[in-house]
């Protein structure tokens, strides 16, 4: 990834002069969205600015305990205060969603400003060319966490990022690949990681805390998940798990409990493409995952529209259970046959 010197340029002159700064992440924020919101609204508050990081629904419990966390607003429960934020501000950056579809209830409150400079900072595909004045996006890149690492890099010097702002970033960086098993693992991503060693994080620490921090009620819900609601269509191609409002009840489901489920059945020989369908009470949330050259940014965009990466992307259906249910089935058969 080359980040083109006349967009840093323009960048360091929307930043000239001290702004308030609205940093903003998608719907059902994971550790990239965190991670990269983070460091980036402590770069801007270090260059004189201030900044307050927006959230549009809670994140994880596991994450809650990352340097900086505490001081994210979630807009579900901080509505007033983060539509006058949002009113108020000079600059919207978007971080880790290239759609304000991806900020739910928050869109409106962001798009009333029409005022305001919108900055991305993204890797996913395909970003609306004239919604934003100025776009830092690669698709090519791993996480949204490794691209601010290397905006902070060069607009603020890689001495700017302390110890609690790294443990953010590597955060993202592991999440967002799967701990390092997903695509995009370039040399310089290492280095990246390796730079927020000398500034200490500790990887062991981290991990335990974002991996071995489930409710019991979480991992009961991963066996069911995989057990009675795991479906193997295609000729073992395919995978699908589905789990309806009523059983997360039964689990104490909280948010974030089904993160990394829809992965588990790629790890079956044979299986190309997992889907995990998890209601809500107003729509069914299409996660999807791939492996190889099975591209499911395709697949959501025809048919659950949505979108992503080639091979994690999303979608959603507004459908009944057991019709989005036979919808897959439907789409996977056309899809591997075609």
């Amino acid at each position: 990834m080359k980040i083109p010197s006349d967009k840093i340029t323009r960048l360091r002159e929307l930043l000239a002069t001290p702004k308030n700064v609205l940093v903003v992440s998608h719907y059902n924020p994971d550790g990239d969205a965190l991670g990269s919101s983070i460091a980036w609204a402590r770069t801007l508050e270090s260059m004189g600015h201030r900044a307050m990081c927006v959230v549009p629904n809670r994140f994880p419990h596991f994450l809650e305990w990352m340097p900086g966390a505490d001081r994210i607003r979630v807009f579900a429960s901080h509505a007033d205060e983060v539509t006058a934020a949002a009113a108020e501000a000079d600059m919207i950056c978007c971080l880790d969603f290239n759609n304000p579809s991806r900020l739910e209830g928050l869109s409106a409150a962001i798009e009333a400003n029409t005022g305001a400079t919108k900055l991305l900072i993204d890797h996913h595909l395909a970003p609306p060319e004239d919604y934003f004045d100025l776009m830092f996006s690669y698709p090519d890149s791993s996480s949204t966490s490794y691209i601010a690492y290397k905006l902070i890099e060069q607009l603020a010097g890689a001495d700017a990022i302390d110890r609690d702002m790294g443990t953010a970033l590597y955060v993202g960086m592991m999440t967002d690949t799967g701990n390092f098993s997903f695509s995009f693992l370039t040399p310089d991503l290492f280095r990246v990681v390796a730079a927020l060693v000398e500034k200490g994080i500790d990887i062991p620490d981290i991990n335990h805390r974002v991996y071995n921090s489930y409710s019991e009620g979480r991992v009961r819900l991963l066996s069911h998940a995989l057990g009675p609601k795991m479906e193997l269509i295609e000729g073992g191609r395919a995978a699908c798990m589905s789990l309806t409002e009523k059983e997360l009840r039964r689990f104490n489901f909280k948010q974030g409990d089904s993160e990394g489920f829809v992965n588990y059945p790629l790890s079956i020989e044979g299986v190309l493409m997992s889907a995990l369908l998890l209601e809500n009470h107003r729509f069914i949330r299409v996660s999807l995952r791939s492996r190889g050259d099975v591209d499911v940014n395709a697949f959501a965009r025809r048919y659950f529209d949505g979108g992503g990466h080639k091979n994690a992307a999303g979608g959603k259906s507004t459908d009944t259970m057991e019709r989005t249910i036979e919808r897959f089935r439907t789409a996977a058969a056309e899809f591997f046959n075609n």
